[in-house]
């Protein structure tokens, strides 16, 4: 070990070679996968010392988990207790921001709030919006985060153009760049995109940008049922709208984050009272001529399709209550929840889901609610049930029941060492078998990202 850390301060120098491994550096936000303490943390500074980092640890024979933030829900930065954290806070400047090709190049320890700052300097925005702005670029690559504004700009794969990643071997992999289309050979950038770390330490990236939209306007409509919310939401995608989030939030949820939060959004409890699911409905436009008359189409719709009264919010009210709906997770962990699922189906299957999803937590005595993005169908779950094998039988039964309408385990937040177990026995095993022989052409010695996808 003291070779190690000769080794390590060699490589990034001695002071970023942290004492002790501080306790921050053993977890993420998961709920259920226990820390565990590194034998050291590193904070490279450039590319040039993440790649002597990635030689010294294979020299030693320790595994390397890559860090951004530590805002993941799946317990993907969870360390190897032997081994080495690299952790990108260090590499943390916008390198460019290309008015003219609509690209920033931003190294992988920039948070999404900085990026935004730096776009919207040039009237620009980067629009992968997880709800958690401190969350590194280089961790949403990882993960191919989404969020809410995925029903119009889609996940994070969509606006990545290039990498520069180091392989386990230390050599330095660049692909794309500022274009936005290329037809040759491999597309390596989106192997790498959703890797979670355990193909390529990903140290800077070509992202691109889009015109930020000045006008905006949030709808809320109240539902009888949360069916009549999931069946609404196919006719206002295929309205044309074109809305920026749509989002569904269930009773118990609208109830607990707008306590939290001291929110009242002016409805009246007659309303209320009937009320069990809500959709969010924001739209942006250009200027406001053109944004009064989208709300006014998207209220007719809500309207038409079974909403007994909408409500356009006020700026203020609006923002508080996108932002919390964005801290939904830290709601159902102050209110106990025992885990936080992000599982995906088709959106047209999202009704039947819901009520499947309710009888099977009812039939393992537990609970699950929640809010997601109703626009993509990915569902975020809030599940209360302490027990941990009838919580493990809960979710193992909801994600099969996500599998069997054509959904995965995980939409947005990664499989980390949380999910591990339900993805090894649910997915096609053809391609996880093809998955493992890739993750050994990019790392046979399995240094990288230990613990997570695969043992």
């Amino acid at each position: 070990m003291t070779d190690l850390r000769t080794a390590l301060a060699e490589a990034v120098g001695i002071d970023h070679v942290l004492p002790d491994s501080p306790p921050e550096y053993g977890h993420d936000e998961s709920l259920t996968v226990a820390a565990v303490p590194p034998a050291f943390v590193v904070r490279p500074g450039s590319t040039a010392e993440v790649t002597a980092v990635l030689r010294v640890a294979a020299a030693h024979g320790v595994k390397v988990t890559a860090r951004g933030s530590g805002t993941g829900l799946s317990g993907g930065a969870v360390p190897d207790g032997g081994g080495v954290v690299v952790s990108f806070e260090r590499m943390n400047r916008v390198l460019e921001i290309d008015t003219a090709n609509h690209a920033a190049v931003v190294q992988a320890g920039v948070t999404l709030a900085e990026l935004d700052e730096a776009a919207a300097a040039h009237g620009l925005v980067y629009p992968v919006y997880p709800g958690e702005m401190s969350a590194s670029l280089g961790g949403t690559i990882a993960t191919n985060a989404g969020g809410m504004r995925a029903v119009k700009y889609g996940v994070t794969r969509r606006h990545v153009l290039g990498l520069e990643a180091v392989l386990a071997s230390g050599e330095v992999l660049r692909t794309g760049g500022k274009i936005v289309k290329e037809s040759s050979g491999y597309d390596l950038t989106q192997l790498i995109i959703g890797s979670e770390g355990t193909l390529a330490l990903v140290t800077q990236a070509t992202v691109r940008l889009y015109p930020r939209l000045p006008a905006q306007a949030t709808v809320l409509a109240p539902f009888p049922s949360l069916d009549k919310v999931t069946a609404a939401v196919p006719d206002i995608v295929n309205s044309g709208i074109g809305p920026l989030i749509l989002e569904y939030i269930d009773m118990v949820t609208m109830s607990v984050i707008t306590a939290n939060e001291g929110i009242d959004l002016g409805i009246p409890a007659a309303i209320r009272d009937k009320a069990l699911a809500y959709l969010v409905v924001v739209l942006e436009e250009r200027n406001d001529e053109r944004l009064a008359e989208a709300t006014e189409e998207a209220a007719a719709l809500l309207t038409h399709l079974g909403a007994p009264d909408v409500y356009v919010l006020p700026a203020a009210a609006a923002r508080r209550l996108i932002e919390a709906r964005e801290k939904a997770f830290w709601a159902a962990k102050g209110a106990g929840a025992d885990d936080i699922l992000d599982t995906v189906v088709p959106r047209a299957a999202m009704a039947g889901f819901l009520a499947e999803v309710a009888e099977i937590a009812k039939d393992h005595g537990g609970l699950a609610v929640g809010a997601g993005h109703a626009g993509d169908g990915n569902v975020h779950l809030a599940v209360f049930q302490p027990d941990a094998e009838a919580r493990a039988s809960l979710l193992r039964d909801i994600f099969a029941a996500a599998v069997s309408r054509g959904g995965a385990i995980s939409g947005e937040h990664g499989i980390g060492h949380a999910k591990k177990s339900y993805w090894l026995e649910l997915a096609d095993p053809v391609a996880v078998a093809l998955m493992r022989r890739v993750k050994h052409a990019f790392d046979p010695q399995g240094m990288l990202g230990p613990g997570s996808a695969f043992d």
